[in-house]
Formats: C-alpha cells, sequence, structure tokens
C-alpha cells in the first residue's frame, strides 16, 4: 500500500484534461478577456462547444465564431436561463460585481465557474498548454502569475522536439502487441522508456 505524503503548502491544484466537444462551456463578456478566453479554448480543442453572451461582442470574436462550428455567440445581457444544460463557466465581463453574482448562481448549479483576473472566486483555473502532437503539457502556478507560465510555455514549445509524438505513437505501438497483465505491460513499457531516456547518440 502506497503512503500519501500530506503537504497543504504550495499548488494544490488538481490537473485535469476536458473532453471540450463533450461538455458545453459558457463564457459571458465579450471584450478583449472574452476573446482571450475563447482563443484559448479553441487552441486546446477547434471541436469545443462554447456559448458566448454579451451585450457587445468584439469584431475578432465574431470572425472566430464564423470559423469554427462549435461557437454560438448571443448578444444580449445575461440571463439566469443561459446556465441550464451548461458544464463549466467562464466569467469575463467588465464588472466585478456581475461577475460574482453569475459565479454564486451558477455554483447553485452544480457548475464550475472560472472568474477572470479574480483568483478566489475560481474554482478552476486555465493554464498554459504546451502541445506536441498528441502530448500535451498543462502549466500552472497556482493562480499567481500567468506571466511565469506564459514563458514557461514558450521555452517548452521551442525545447521539446517535433520528434515526440513519434515517439508516443511508437510506444502505443509497442503496447498493443504485448501480452500479459496490466502489471506487465507498465513495466515493460518503464523499461523501454529508461532505455531511450539512458541511450546515449552515437559519433558521426
Amino acid at each position: 500500500m502506497t503512503l500519501i505524503k500530506s503537504d497543504i503548502r504550495g499548488n494544490r491544484l488538481f490537473p485535469v484534461f476536458l473532453k471540450l466537444d463533450q461538455l458545453e462551456t459558457l463564457i459571458v463578456g465579450g471584450g478583449y478577456v472574452g476573446l482571450e478566453k475563447i482563443s484559448a479554448l479553441l487552441k486546446n480543442d477547434p471541436l469545443a462547444n462554447i456559448k458566448l453572451v454579451a451585450p457587445q461582442i468584439t469584431d475578432e470574436i465574431k470572425v472566430l465564431a464564423q470559423q469554427f462550428p462549435g461557437i454560438l455567440l448571443i448578444q444580449r445581457p445575461f440571463r439566469s436561463s443561459d446556465l441550464q444544460e451548461i458544464d463549466i463557466a467562464i466569467l469575463a465581463t467588465n464588472s466585478h460585481d456581475t461577475n460574482v453574482k453569475i459565479k454564486r448562481l451558477a455554483r447553485t448549479k452544480g457548475i464550475l465557474v472560472n472568474v477572470a483576473d479574480t483568483p478566489d472566486q475560481c474554482d478552476f483555473y486555465l493554464g498554459s498548454t504546451v502541445k506536441k502532437g498528441n502530448l500535451k503539457l498543462g502549466i500552472s502556478t497556482n493562480g499567481l502569475s500567468p506571466t511565469v507560465s506564459k514563458r514557461l510555455r514558450q521555452l517548452f514549445e521551442e525545447t521539446l522536439p517535433e520528434e515526440l509524438d513519434d515517439l508516443i505513437e511508437n510506444l502505443k505501438t509497442i503496447r498493443d502487441t504485448l501480452k500479459g497483465d496490466f502489471e506487465y505491460k507498465v513495466n515493460r513499457l518503464n523499461e523501454i522508456t529508461t532505455e531511450l531516456l539512458e541511450a546515449k547518440p552515437t559519433e558521426s
């Protein structure tokens, strides 16, 4: 039995990767912050289902809506009925009081909420992500410094080789051919990846 060491210091967030094409996401706010949030979602999944509600919606957001089939724009003030059948909500209005009011309403319906630039009101954060084919890394500073997350994302994007995706595909092929129970497969794949890490390049 593995013992879990308890440490309440530092970052206690639990990272998950959501299937945005199987969830319904609401964004309230159609300005710059709303554009930033919808762009982050679409970067991770172009097939994400997103409903955006706001009295004013920027032209940039309207252009995005024409390019991605899962976006629904509703140009009017927020209504409580907008929360129906919603799984997660991102509040990006320019009014703190409005964001908090909608957050409280959403929580009564069991909807997880992100309130832009207000960490203490968030149930989850939108961290920076690095994508190399099937590999995706999530970066979080516990809501303290999005700038550090951004710089780390740029660093990993520049340094992680494109060939990583080929490695992942090859390991999946090997896994599919392995015989034995789950424990054997895990141990064998661990052996193979250890060998890859320890392999030294030959001199040409």
